[in-house]
């Protein structure tokens, strides 16, 4: 098995933190099971969320740019 290393901002890591409290796993587990199951969903799914976001923000992403 690889692993991996991802940037995650405090707040958003207490959050995995809590949650995987209350879920009685390890933040490891969590994180595994959450990429496994969004990984096990159907790209159409995930390509229609994508492209949703994208068209939401379009005039951000331009300013930013």
């Amino acid at each position: 098995m690889v692993a991996i290393t991802i940037d995650i901002p405090d707040e958003r890591l207490e959050e995995l933190y809590q949650l995987a409290q209350e879920s009685g796993i390890s933040t490891q587990d969590l994180l595994r099971a959450s990429i496994e199951d969004w990984l096990n969903h159907p790209q159409k799914d995930f390509i229609e969320a994508t492209n949703k976001i994208l068209n939401q923000n379009k005039e951000l992403y331009k300013r930013l740019a």
